[in-house]
């Protein structure tokens, strides 16, 4: 999320018993399933439509390296003045903005890597689901900080409030030891989503003290921790089948879709 203002050895054989029998050449190890749009669809999907948003607003004039607050606004980044009088939506096409190339180069490089990772734990829809949650999670947060700052001229943009988000589900899902997975491989999995997130978070908060760009550090917060809330009730469904798996699913980003409107709703009369 970017924010802008007016102003990323050997191998050991069995023993032959009896000598001479025959022994079965061992499997071959099994093959990495290449990368592919049919292997995790929501991902792409995700990805296509940032792409797809960045592309439109370039051919309308828009530069593709520095573009102004103006333009930001009109194609539905966030800003808390017009939020707060009734432009709701942008807590939701903000996710789809971006401040030009690098920005979406890097947060589209962090979705593609995450969301191969995680769509096979959630599905396609429900990836697309936490993308969306999580976004809007993370500029509720960053609205909520703009009204207590009395800061209503900054717009804020970018899918990294999502991304944040699903590191945070990520990290709760694969603590899972029930996964299908060797315990080192999750441990390992789950340390480098960590890492990513513990270091992005750093490099944000660290723009606070050294302000070469503008980071929305709030919705990164509000992304992370709004994922790693979606995963807590999910965990227990993860082995237990499909169907139990995706009714809890359901219940759990519905739920979810209740208490953000709650959030928003209470911010709006704050007033």
């Amino acid at each position: 999320m970017s924010s802008s203002s007016s102003q990323p050895e050997g191998e050991l054989l069995p023993p032959v018993d009896p000598p001479g029998a025959y022994v079965a050449e061992p499997p071959p190890p099994p093959r990495r399933r290449p990368r592919s749009i049919l292997s995790a669809p929501g991902t792409y999907v995700l990805v296509g439509i940032n792409c797809a948003v960045f592309v439109w607003m370039v051919l309308h004039g828009v530069s593709p390296s520095d573009p102004t607050v103006d333009q930001l606004r009109h194609f539905g980044a966030a800003n808390a003045w017009l939020i707060l009088h009734g432009q709701w939506y942008r807590l939701l096409t903000a996710t789809f903005v971006h401040v030009g190339l690098i920005h979406i180069a890097t947060n589209m490089w962090c979705l593609w890597n995450l969301g191969l990772l995680g769509e096979p734990l959630l599905g396609p829809l429900g990836m697309i689901a936490v993308y969306l949650l999580t976004g809007v999670a993370g500029n509720l947060l960053s609205l909520l900080v703009n009204i207590l700052m009395r800061d209503f001229v900054s717009v804020g943009a970018g899918a990294s409030g999502a991304v944040f988000g699903i590191a945070g589900i990520l990290i709760v899902l694969l603590s899972n030891k029930k996964l299908p997975i060797p315990s080192f491989e999750l441990h390992r999995l789950r340390r480098s989503v960590i890492q990513f997130a513990g270091l992005n978070l750093i490099i944000g908060l660290g723009t606070v003290i050294l302000p070469v760009i503008r980071i929305d550090n709030s919705a990164h917060v509000g992304g992370f921790l709004s994922g790693l809330a979606l995963g807590v009730p999910l965990v227990p469904r993860m082995t237990s089948g499909r169907t139990r798996y995706l009714e809890r699913q359901k219940l759990t980003f519905a739920g979810a879709a209740f208490i953000l409107a709650l959030f928003g709703y209470w911010i709006a009369n704050l007033r």
